[in-house]
Formats: C-alpha cells, structure tokens, sequence
C-alpha cells in the first residue's frame, strides 16, 4: 500500500514538472472595448483555474487518507482526487475488535494475515492459529500445507542465466533457449 502512495506521488510530480516544461507563461489579459451607444464592456480572458476537489474524511478513527491535486495550463486543467485505504490499520482495528469481544484466537488469526507477524509467531515458537488449532497441532497444519502461509510463493525449478543477449533457462526436464 505504501509502495502504491509513493508511486502516485511520482507519477503527480512527474506529469507535474512536465507540464510545467511545456507550458507557456499564462497572462491574464482585460480588454476594454469602448462604445459611444452602449458605454464601456470589459472581457476578461484569463485562464479558468483548476480546483482540486476536497476528500473529508470526518473521522479520527477511520484507516483511510484523501489526496487531491490540481494542475492549470493556458489550455487544459486537471485535477483529481483518491482515497487510499489502509489495509495494516483495518487489520490492527479488527483485531482489536475481535479481543475486546473476548475472541483471543480470531483476534490472532487476523494478524496472522500479516506475513511479518506469521514469522515473528513462528519465530517466537508459538505458530498461527490454524483452521481452529493452535499450538502444535497447528504447526503441523501450517508445515503439512506451505502454501496457505501468508506470502507463500510457489518454489520454481527453473533457473535463469544470461547468455550475451538472450536467456537460456534450464529446467529440470531439459534446456530450453529463447
């Protein structure tokens, strides 16, 4: 999730500074047109300006953030606004939650979603609940079924070396060259 955050605010930075690069000066001008039937009318031709629009968010205990922005060129206004959730704020939040309400186990099992807590609770010696075992029982479940660990990645056979320009993969079952 933080990894996202820090991507969109590249990307913002990025278009913003390329906008900047290709855009022009803006000067508002007024004109003054005058009249001997009607008076004096004034145009005004400046820019309209891009409003980035507001995110509320009314509540101190809530697990998500708002972010707008807003860019203005001679020709084109932008502006947008998003809502990032986070997702380790929900998880701590139900937890909590959950152990208020009495449900120790759930409570552990929420943040044994989390595969920094999964390992420091293996770590610790005292494994994730698993499909209601706890204990040893449960470390027997967790080392039985690897792949519903939290984080689990499918081992490969496959290994990758670089060969002037191409690759050649060797698999356990023979050479392939691309």
């Amino acid at each position: 999730m933080k990894k996202d955050w820090f991507l969109y605010c590249c990307a913002a930075a990025i278009l913003i500074i390329f906008l900047l690069f290709i855009c022009s000066k803006a000067n508002a001008e007024t004109n003054t047109v005058s009249s001997t039937v009607t008076g004096t009318t004034t145009v005004d031709k400046s820019p309209s300006t891009a409003s980035a629009p507001s995110v509320v968010v009314n509540n101190q205990d809530v697990c998500t953030t708002g972010a707008s922005a807003a860019v203005q060129t001679q020709i084109l206004g932008i502006a947008g606004a998003t809502v990032n959730t986070d997702e380790n704020c929900e998880r701590l939040k139900l937890s909590r939650a959950l152990y208020g309400m009495g449900m120790k186990v759930a409570a552990v099992s929420v943040l044994c979603q989390d595969p920094r807590v999964f390992d420091a609770m293996e770590m610790a010696g005292t494994p994730c609940p698993y499909f209601g075992t706890i204990g040893e029982t449960a470390q027997a479940g967790w080392d039985s079924h690897p792949e519903h660990q939290p984080g689990y990645k499918e081992p490969s056979n496959a290994k990758k070396y670089w060969i002037g320009g191409g690759i050649l993969l060797a698999i356990t079952t023979g050479i392939l060259l691309f």
